[in-house]
């Protein structure tokens, strides 16, 4: 029987050393977040109401229309390293990979149809 102290058995593990550029992307989004999301609100406010033509108009010019896809974008962003974070820290096994890889595949896809849509109605 060996007696291994907690120190013997972390020894030679090491670290995943992503931990702090993760943490930096999440802090980056979060800053860019906090400037779009009012701006996309107030704009999506301006609009609400009104007719179809009026929001395409609307959307149709570029400013609108380049904050609504940078809002998508840095929002989806910002969820998927969210919730790989959860993910890579309270799931195990199998599960862990199947989580991961249909997350990321989420998180994307509703990102570019986002973005697809602003881009549509722009162009």
């Amino acid at each position: 029987m060996t007696f291994m102290t907690d120190r013997k058995r972390a020894i030679g593990t090491g670290s995943a050393k992503s931990g702090t550029l993760s943490h930096w992307h999440m802090m980056i989004s979060s800053v860019a977040m906090l400037l779009l999301l009012p701006i996309f609100i107030f704009q999506f406010g301006a609009t609400l109401g009104g007719s179809y033509e009026e929001v395409i108009t609307y959307y149709s010019r570029p400013v609108p229309a380049t904050i609504a896809a940078l809002t998508m974008f840095v929002t989806f962003y910002h969820f998927r390293k969210g919730v790989q974070t959860l993910i890579e820290d309270y799931v195990h096994g199998v599960a862990r990979k199947v989580l991961l890889i249909a997350m990321i595949c989420l998180s994307y896809g509703a990102a570019a149809f986002g973005v697809f849509a602003v881009l549509r109605i722009a162009l």
